[in-house]
């Protein structure tokens, strides 16, 4: 059943993720066909992050890991259903059981609840700095940057470049750390708002690695 599925056609496909037991819905995540096959192979449920552009393994930040049981295909052989043994008490990565917990109901707004998990805090931030795209900018600081765009955002990164210049100039420790706290804090606002997961900087840093910064330069030119 699985050959059938045309991936010329859709490299990515979604994926409902189900507990196996108790029926109820835990997340929707993507699927490309790497991660298919790693989840097959070793019977815990891969995926592909879409904003981070690689494979991941669930749980492999939190240990909350879904262990698969059964894998069906829907009526069009272009969404996948994973029925899981969920490990650990939160599928979605705001520490709830399942990412479907905003219950809309009629005049009434979806209520966020955070809860801490075992993330790294660039992770967590980068998730808060989405949610605040749809927040209302008179209660939000950085939903407001969002509403006056990209001059009013870059504005600030430059801002925050100069004090963390002035406070490095004058060899001041702690006001140091605090302004490039400031810099680096609204860079990735100025990141959320394209979509760029900060994983996508953290890769390219790597690859640098074993790179001389001069050659790296010149490719750049070319």
């Amino acid at each position: 059943m699985l050959s059938k599925i045309d991936w010329s056609k859709q490299e990515l496909l979604p994926a409902i993720v189900q507990e196996v037991t108790t029926k109820r819905v835990l997340m929707l995540a993507y699927m490309n066909k790497e991660a298919l096959e790693l989840t097959l192979k070793t019977n815990y449920a891969h995926f592909y992050s879409r904003s981070r552009e690689k494979i991941w393994k669930k749980g492999e930040s939190s240990g909350n890991t879904q262990k698969v049981k059964e894998i069906y295909l829907d009526c069009d052989l272009d969404t996948i259903l994973l029925k899981v043994e969920q490990n650990g008490k939160s599928a979605c990565h705001t520490g709830r059981e399942s990412c479907f917990f905003n219950r809309v109901d009629i005049a009434q707004e979806p209520v966020q609840i955070k809860e801490d998990l075992n993330y790294s805090i660039s992770d967590k931030l980068y998730h808060i700095l989405q949610e605040r795209k749809y927040a209302d900018e008179k209660n939000s600081y950085v939903a407001s940057l969002y509403k006056k765009g990209d001059n009013s955002i870059l504005k600030k990164v430059i801002e925050e470049a100069g004090e963390f210049c002035l406070a490095y100039k004058d060899d001041d420790k702690k006001e140091i750390i605090y302004e490039c706290a400031d810099l680096v804090f609204h860079t990735m606002v100025a990141l959320a708002y394209k979509d760029i997961n900060p994983e996508l900087i953290k890769q390219e840093l790597e690859r640098r690695f074993g790179t001389s910064g001069i050659e790296e330069k010149k490719s750049r030119k070319k």
